[in-house]
């Protein structure tokens, strides 16, 4: 008897989190965040969809879980070998963009609705879903019953009661409108700003002082940290320069960011690693002289091999992938310099002056960015890279001049939004490309909805409260007027 109990039990069991983990092997491989360095705007998609997703799936894991909110999920999805047969769907950049709505129930559905979605193979799934089948159909032995009250529609129209399923179908259509939401969450967000308003102040006090006392250039963070989590780096660092000033002699003219890792970026700048002790930052600025030095070598590196590609320069871009340290900048431009040397690329002189390219490692063909620079594999075949130069270099020079135009429009839009809405601040999610930003400006420009006033506002793609009162609304908010359906 209690073997037959145990085989109903596992039978019945739900699909686990590791096996959910799994089957969805595939999708993750297509999306993860990690194979997106290069696309800032599709990488942070991604990121925040998965973690609504991890959400969604913990959810329905939850004991005594009946229902989840319904959830809108975008991917940008890599072309891998099992979705070679969806080349028609690519966009500019390589990758298929998947919009859909999580309303199922439990997780098997979930992950079988998330790779049919994203066109994924779902083969290795039928095993899984035999098990649940089974498990479905074989009364449960020793299990409780449950069924809940159904109750007609008549009832809740008699009582005034809420429907729980019209309810949930309305929440599978209905996004709220900005206005709507802002009345539902300007007070707590009121809230979370005024009892951040000292540590605000502190921020403010304790960056100026140290720039000040130590004529740093500018104090970063790599991360969204909160007011509170930036206040304690701030203070940890005034701390040392109070207990070992000769310590911090050598920062001065350089930008700090605090990130993951402590060390010299490929822009210059000094990282200070936010989980390194004191000891780790005093031995790092005993060693910037070195870093110095390493860095006037990179310089030269980009100098040469910018007269061997005609003018084009070699530059980084922070924001457009992960911090990549000193040292691993220049063994890519060096590397990049060799596979340049033994074979000079006929190019004018000045032929590409004004054009930028970055490198990658994990490249095998040149590519050109949306924003107008050359992305190019640090070994790459001259000759190829010499014709798809020349080629491109037109449509890089229209790009660029389009990106420079679309950044100051952007600047005047955000400028008219702070001055009439009265914002403390407005920023964007770099996942927030400049022609969302503006258009997004225009319309709040013309909703002017005074529970803005005073607020720090950041434009994402969803709606949130952040800890210390920021607003994050979506750059395609819906107005009263607009269709409610997804």
């Amino acid at each position: 008897r209690i073997i037959c109990f145990t085989l109903h039990f596992i039978q019945q069991r739900a699909l686990s989190g590791a096996d959910a983990i799994n089957a969805l092997r595939p999708f993750y491989f297509a999306v993860h965040p990690d194979f997106f360095g290069q696309y800032p705007r599709e990488r942070e998609v991604n990121e925040n969809s998965l973690k609504r997703l991890n959400g969604y799936l913990e959810n329905l894991q939850k004991p005594g879980a009946q229902s989840v909110q319904p959830t809108k999920l975008t991917f940008y999805v890599r072309e891998t070998k099992e979705s070679s047969d969806m080349q028609q769907d690519l966009l500019p950049s390589g990758f298929r963009s998947v919009s859909f709505t999580l309303h199922t129930k439990d997780v098997l559905s979930t992950v079988m609705d998330v790779l049919k979605s994203c066109s994924l193979p779902v083969e290795h799934m039928k095993g899984l879903k035999a098990s649940t089948k089974t498990a479905k159909t074989s009364p449960g032995a020793g299990m409780p019953f449950y069924r809940p009250i159904k109750w007609d529609k008549t009832y809740y129209s008699f009582t005034g009661f809420r429907d729980p399923e019209q309810e949930i179908q309305q929440a599978k259509r209905v996004e709220p409108t900005l206005s709507l939401w802002l009345r539902n969450n300007e007070p707590e967000a009121t809230k979370k700003h005024s009892i951040s308003l000292p540590r605000r102040d502190e921020l403010k006090r304790l960056k100026k002082e140290l720039c000040q006392k130590f004529d740093l250039a500018d104090i970063r963070w790599q991360r969204s940290w909160g007011v509170t989590h930036r206040c304690c780096q701030l203070q940890s660092l005034s701390r040392l320069s109070q207990q070992n000033p000769e310590a911090l002699i050598n920062l001065q003219g350089h930008t700090i960011v605090f990130t993951d890792q402590s060390g010299m970026n490929a822009s210059g700048h000094v990282m200070l690693g936010t989980m390194d002790v004191h000891h780790q930052w005093t031995k790092l600025f005993e060693r910037l002289p070195s870093y110095r030095s390493l860095q006037q070598q990179t310089e030269w590196l980009k100098e040469r091999i910018s007269l061997l590609l005609g003018g084009a320069q070699v530059i980084h871009v922070e924001r457009l992938g992960p911090v990549q340290p000193i040292a691993e900048h220049y063994s890519t431009l060096n590397t990049f310099h060799k596979t340049l040397m033994p074979r000079c690329l006929r190019l004018h002189p000045r032929s590409l002056q004004g054009l930028t390219i970055t490198l990658d490692n994990n490249r095998y063909t040149p590519s050109l960015h949306e924003m107008g620079h050359f992305i190019i594999p640090t070994r790459c075949d001259p000759p190829k890279l010499q014709a798809f130069l020349q080629s491109h270099a037109h449509e890089a020079r229209q790009r660029m001049h389009r990106t420079n135009q679309l950044q100051a429009e952007e600047e005047a839009a955000v400028k008219a939004c702070l001055q009439s809405l009265s914002l403390r601040s407005l920023s964007k999610e770099p996942s927030v490309t400049s022609s969302q930003m503006i258009l997004c400006c225009k319309r709040l420009l013309e909703q002017r909805s005074p529970l803005m006033q005073g607020l720090h506002i950041c434009i994402s793609h969803f709606y949130s409260v952040m800890q210390d009162g920021d607003l994050c609304i979506p750059w395609d908010w819906k107005k009263k007027m607009e269709s409610d359906v997804f």
